[in-house]
């Protein structure tokens, strides 16, 4: 298992999870709308801080690749479906159904992403990811599960939403080589923009008092903004589909800072949903995907070390040191080692059997593909 790609995804999950108790007690103070409008402007303006402070400091070892021409259209499908109609789905879809069934439709996001990734991205899937993705997944329903499952009209509301960030999830990898903290940034601040002038203009809500304006933006900065950043390095590392299976860790996180800080959760549920989802990690942490493949030429521009991947020349305008980030060849690559849908393996598995062990027990025919998605041309 890639252990950078695993720590991301969990960090992401965490903090996600930690924020959601926090999130929930700022709706006593102000409308849904309002809440997600400062949660998401809390997330962009802390990384504008934080992008601003990395370049005043200039600190090489932290720049990444910049936004070019070809990313645009990925970048505004992820602003589109994730910042903008989600969170105004799910906004829709908890004012026409119950509380229970809102949480339990919610765990459809992680669901969505793996088989968006699996079916429209063509991410190698095999049965344990599934196994695994589906024991996580049960633990989430478990901790949503308040008895009935009555789905009142918004649901659909609130599946699309949860199609809508699954989309998202996997648009997002098409980025993972790109700054994350830009593209969370930039999602933030219009995500949080839009819905505060559909609260303010729309709803004629007011502004909350300044402590809950700063504890929103504080709680959205950790939950949304650096948990993003996290989210998206994790794709970078793990593909779509294994991030957003971790991430569907959240929702135990969130249970448990209920039950410690807050004391508003049923401590047997809980053990019970942390078991499946303790099970679903295994099979995960075990998975082994070892097969021959083929890396075309490629050029790109991301932030690496010279691995067995990158072992290209320099020029004199190249940056020293590594990690460093700058345009790069790829030569034509054939080898065999354990890895998974990163930046430089997400090539197709047409005419391999991958049974339960995660293992190739077929051909090797990787030619002709793009491994990362890209138009492969100089950032603009």
């Amino acid at each position: 298992m890639n252990k950078t790609g695993l720590g991301l995804a969990l960090l992401s999950a965490v903090l996600f999870g930690v924020s959601t108790p926090f999130a929930k007690l700022l709706l006593g103070g102000m409308p849904a709308q309002m809440a997600a409008g400062l949660l998401y402007l809390g997330s962009g303006l802390g990384l504008a801080v934080v992008l601003g402070a990395r370049a005043a400091l200039r600190l090489p070892t932290h720049d990444e690749a910049p936004l070019a021409r070809r990313d645009l259209p990925w970048l505004l499908g992820v602003i589109a479906t994730g910042g903008v109609a989600g969170p105004l789905l799910l906004m829709l879809g908890l004012a026409r159904t119950d509380a229970a069934g809102a949480s339990l439709l919610l765990n459809v996001e992680s669901i969505a992403t793996l088989l968006i990734a699996w079916v429209v991205f063509r991410e190698n899937v095999d049965r344990r990811l599934l196994l695994g993705a589906v024991c996580i997944v049960a633990g989430a329903v478990v901790l949503s599960w308040q008895g009935r499952a009555t789905l009142s009209p918004g649901a659909l509301y609130i599946v699309a939403a949860c199609v809508c960030w699954g989309i998202d999830n996997n648009l997002s990898g098409r980025l993972s080589a790109v700054d994350p903290v830009r593209i969370a940034m930039l999602k933030g601040l219009v995500a949080g923009g839009v819905n505060m002038a559909l609260a303010l203009v729309f709803m004629h809500a007011g502004l909350p008092g300044p402590v809950l304006v700063a504890g929103a933006m504080a709680v959205g900065f950790a939950g949304y903004g650096i948990s993003l950043v996290a989210f998206m390095l994790g794709l970078r590392h793990l593909g779509a589909a294994r991030t957003g299976a971790y991430f569907a860790l959240a929702p135990f996180v969130g249970a448990v800072v209920s039950l410690v800080v807050f004391g508003v959760h049923d401590a047997a549920r809980l053990a019970v949903a942390g078991g499946l989802m303790g099970i679903g990690l295994w099979l995960h942490l075990s998975e082994r995907h070892d097969h021959e493949h083929i890396h075309e030429e490629m050029a790109h521009t991301h932030r690496h070390v010279h691995d067995g991947h990158h072992q290209h020349t320099h020029t004199h305008d190249d940056p020293p040191g590594e990690p460093h980030t700058h345009y790069h060849v790829h030569t034509r690559l054939v080898h065999r080692h354990p890895h998974y849908p990163d930046l430089h393996h997400r090539h197709s598995h047409d005419g391999h059997d991958h049974g339960p062990d995660g293992h190739d027990h077929g051909g090797h025919d990787h030619g002709g593909h793009d491994h990362d998605g890209h138009d492969h041309t100089h950032a603009a």
